[in-house]
């Protein structure tokens, strides 16, 4: 029991250990280079459902300092989550689980990401977004398509320490730019199509991959480069990626580049939306009638459904309720585990979320396509 409440919190998060490797559960393995201190220099954790161990360094996990940057502030909070889920689905095509161990960007620094982000100027000539041609109109002016930069970082084992062998950049690309006229006042946006997010997109991954290997520490460094795109404002589900490429070492450009197909589905469906996938639809349905017939004070029931490559490939569902006692929470969970076994597919993990308005009260979930349900309540038997 012990090992599946880790395995539910971390599923629960949207940290990148979720995707990499369980600290709480790892056997640290030493790779110290330290001959003088019992302090072990190097350690990884152990993976986790074909993800990528974890470097630590002195037994730290270090964070990206370029994580949370953004150009603007008129972003969507889910694409933070998706965008970084996706960059690591994404580099295992590149980035062998079994050769690499990963860790967060290191590589490019605050003040750096700052200015990349900005627009291009006289005052910042780094600035990778498209100048300010003094238009106002949503269709005439320069918007701003680069909203966000991510990295990661990959190590293979080198003696007793790891080297850098490979780093995945992800460039988070506007579809929608919100712009005000005057300061504070009424908000306007420019659309960006996906064939001007592209072909910004690629333009803009060969610079940053001329800029990475002009520095003498990674000319020899692969470079794989995500584009993301980036939902509007409003948006229930984060973003996707839609094309990827690699610049082999020494490389000043990306020369061949990769589609990727994923979409991102909420049900029930509004204003006439079609579903991605009828079937998963009318399970989803069927699971959502029977939970709202069982007790009267269900609140809503929602999923979202992620696809990979025509493949539903993870689907999480929040069930708000406005019951409190103990009693009624496991009662009802029960319940939504038996029916999840009875009409939700087989083909991806599953996770249900039961919360009242105040806080989280069940978690029902299986971990793998074919694994089995487990359940946990909050606040204990």
């Amino acid at each position: 029991m012990k090992r599946f409440l880790q395995a539910i919190t971390l599923a629960s998060c949207s940290l990148l250990l979720a995707a990499c490797g369980n600290l709480k559960n790892s056997d640290l393995a030493s790779n110290s280079t330290t001959t003088t201190s019992k302090a072990k220099k190097y350690e990884t954790t152990s993976s986790t459902d074909g993800g990528y161990s974890v470097l630590l360094k002195k037994g730290v996990y270090k964070t990206s300092p370029i994580s949370g940057l953004e150009a603007t502030n008129y972003d969507n909070s889910v694409d933070e989550s998706a965008m970084e889920r996706g960059l690591i689905r994404v580099s295992k095509k590149v980035f062998s689980t079994k050769d690499y161990v990963i860790q967060e960007g290191q590589q490019l620094d605050e003040t750096t990401v700052t200015n990349w982000l900005g627009r291009y100027s006289k005052s910042n000539k780094e600035g990778l977004n498209l100048k300010n041609n003094g238009k106002t109109g949503s269709t005439t002016r320069n918007p701003i398509i680069l909203q966000q930069i991510m990295e990661e970082d990959f190590y293979v084992k080198s003696g007793s320490s790891y080297k850098l062998a490979g780093i995945s950049i992800s460039l988070g690309l506007n579809s929608v730019d919100y712009y005000t006229k005057t300061t504070d006042g009424a908000e306007y946006s420019t659309k960006i199509s996906l064939a001007k997010r592209r072909a910004f997109g690629q333009k803009t991954a060969n610079t940053i991959v001329s800029r990475l290997h002009a520095k003498k520490k990674l000319k020899n460094i692969p470079i794989m480069v995500g584009l993301f795109s980036k939902t509007d404002t409003d948006s229930l589900v984060g973003g996707t990626y839609f094309s990827y490429g690699t610049a082999s070492a020494n490389s000043s450009k990306i020369s061949k580049w990769n589609p990727v197909n994923e979409k991102t589905q909420v049900l029930p469906t509004v204003d006439g939306a079609s579903a991605v996938s009828a079937s998963d639809e009318s399970k989803f349905t069927s699971f959502k009638d029977e939970i709202e017939d069982y007790f009267p004070n269900v609140s809503g029931v929602t999923a979202t459904l992620r696809y990979y490559d025509g493949k539903l490939a993870y689907e999480s569902i929040a069930i708000t309720t406005q019951f409190y006692g103990y009693l009624q929470v496991q009662s009802f969970a029960q319940t939504v585990m038996s029916r999840a076994k009875k009409y939700l597919g087989t083909s991806s993990p599953v996770e249900i979320t039961i919360s009242s308005v105040n806080d989280t009260q069940a978690v029902v979930a299986k971990e793998t396509a074919t694994g089995s349900y487990r359940m946990h309540i909050y606040g204990g038997n």
